[in-house]
């Protein structure tokens, strides 16, 4: 599990957003998010700098936690 901090999570749409936008490039990735820790959970194919461009590309700031 690659474990990501995510600045401007703030509500359930965050995490759908997030969610789809690891899904859409691996869609067997199993995504937790934790809006209060500001961390999402990844476990996927996909390498770290896949998920933060995925993530990035949504309009968050995000960096290995």
């Amino acid at each position: 599990m690659q474990v990501f901090n995510v600045q401007g999570m703030s509500c359930g749409h965050c995490v759908k957003a997030i969610t789809q936008a690891v899904q859409a490039k691996d869609p067997a990735a199993s995504v937790s998010v934790d809006l209060g820790a500001k961390e999402v959970g990844v476990e996927s194919a996909l390498t770290v700098d896949q998920v933060i461009a995925a993530i990035s590309e949504e309009g968050y700031a995000v960096k290995v936690a």
